[in-house]
């Protein structure tokens, strides 16, 4: 990650820390298109950059991250590919569904599948790296990058954690 995606994720974690408003304000952003909700404006436009224009895949991606984070503010060390299938491991068995549609989402409605995603890993409290969801957005959104490696990658996290862990217990039928 670069020192812009972690100064981005340290400014949100600031905001957790101290202002609920700007979290609410951040939460009700994802009610928009990213970059479209000007009360988000004072917290994430600083971090997009002069020369980021209103359609720049950077730019639309921290306003989606940041709408994300305000929604389950818990980082973790995993991928968001490995937090969904921790959720599918743990026995939500229709979040594979959820996530191979996910996967076929377009740069128009990718936020929308992440925002549904966000809100099953929020009821489970598992968290999630943002910085790297960050950076995977900000390819996906990029209309000159196809996001086939992407969801390659996003598909191999998903189903190496959903394996069950050598120590648990298997189920019979």
């Amino acid at each position: 990650m670069s020192d812009h995606t972690d100064s981005f994720i340290a400014h949100l974690e600031a905001l957790k820390a101290r202002d609920r408003g700007a979290l609410a304000a951040l939460r009700h952003s994802l009610a928009f298109a990213p970059g479209s909700y000007p009360r988000a404006y004072p917290y994430v436009e600083r971090f997009a950059g002069h020369a980021a224009h209103e359609r720049d895949a950077r730019r639309l991606a921290l306003y989606a991250v940041a709408g994300l984070f305000a929604l389950h503010p818990q980082q973790a060390a995993q991928s968001l590919g490995s937090a969904l299938g921790e959720l599918y491991r743990d026995g939500s068995g229709s979040i594979e569904g959820r996530f191979i549609a996910l996967l076929g989402a377009d740069a128009e409605n990718i936020v929308e599948y992440l925002r549904q995603a966000i809100s099953l890993l929020a009821a489970k409290s598992i968290g999630l790296d943002y910085g790297c969801l960050l950076d995977d957005l900000t390819q996906w959104m990029n209309p000159g990058h196809d996001p086939g490696r992407l969801r390659q990658r996003w598909a191999r996290d998903f189903y190496r954690a959903a394996q069950p862990t050598p120590d648990a217990p298997l189920e019979t039928a």
